[in-house]
């Protein structure tokens, strides 16, 4: 039940923050800002105890004071260079010494074998894929700041006073920040789907039964993944 409330939470984030983008109504801003305020407490809450309410009035005080002079946007800008930044960031401590790569801790579950007895073309693949993802999203998470960098009429540099040397608008922001990333995750995800498959023949037997074998490693993993 957490899991779908996240991914309603995620989504009804994406739709507000895109909305947000296409008028002024800090309203809707607000809203963006208090989903995603929820679905980044929403397991503390679930867990109990004071601090995490603590944090969401905080939070909430924070939005209502953005809303009310008029700020939401710009930390809307800033969210997908911060999520992207902060899971590729992810990917990459993986790769210090004594740590199992995040995408060898997915492929050992789904092998059900503990990491260090992977085989050893496998654990390869699987530490250069977990560079590989670092390198993709810390390089989509610079591009993300790039385009708020530059975005107008709101976008940081506009609300430092500077002008720009190429501009995009707002809503081209949006629709590459709220529904490309996205896609090019996803693309990138299935793209190597391919290039395992030829390379690891016969593990799957197609792209369902690997996306279910991902998703059957049950919430117990993905709540542990990062730990």
């Amino acid at each position: 039940m957490l899991f779908v409330l996240q991914a309603l939470l995620a989504l009804t984030y994406a739709l507000l923050a895109h909305a947000a983008s296409h008028g002024r109504d800090e309203r809707v801003g607000a809203a963006a800002l208090a989903a995603l305020v929820l679905l980044v407490l929403l397991r503390p809450l679930a867990r109990g105890g004071w601090r995490p309410w603590l944090w969401l009035v905080a939070a909430s005080l924070g939005v209502a004071w953005l809303a009310y002079h008029g700020h939401t946007r710009l930390p809307l800008l800033l969210v997908p260079t911060a999520l992207i930044g902060l899971v590729a960031s992810w990917f990459a401590r993986s790769l210090r010494a004594g740590r199992v790569p995040l995408i060898g801790k997915i492929v050992a579950a789904m092998e059900r074998v503990p990491p260090a007895q992977l085989a050893p073309p496998l654990a390869d693949y699987t530490r250069r894929l977990t560079g590989a993802w670092a390198l993709m999203l810390g390089a989509l998470a610079l591009f993300n700041l790039a385009l708020a960098l530059i975005a107008v009429p709101d976008g940081i540099l506009a609300h430092l006073g500077w002008t720009a040397p190429l501009r995009v608008t707002r809503t081209q922001w949006s629709w590459f920040a709220n529904v490309c990333n996205y896609g090019l995750i996803a693309g990138f995800f299935a793209a190597e789907y391919q290039l395992r498959k030829r390379r690891f023949p016969g593990r799957y037997r197609n792209f369902a039964d690997f996306v279910r074998r991902l998703a059957g490693l049950g919430q117990p993993f993905w709540r542990d993944f990062l730990h």
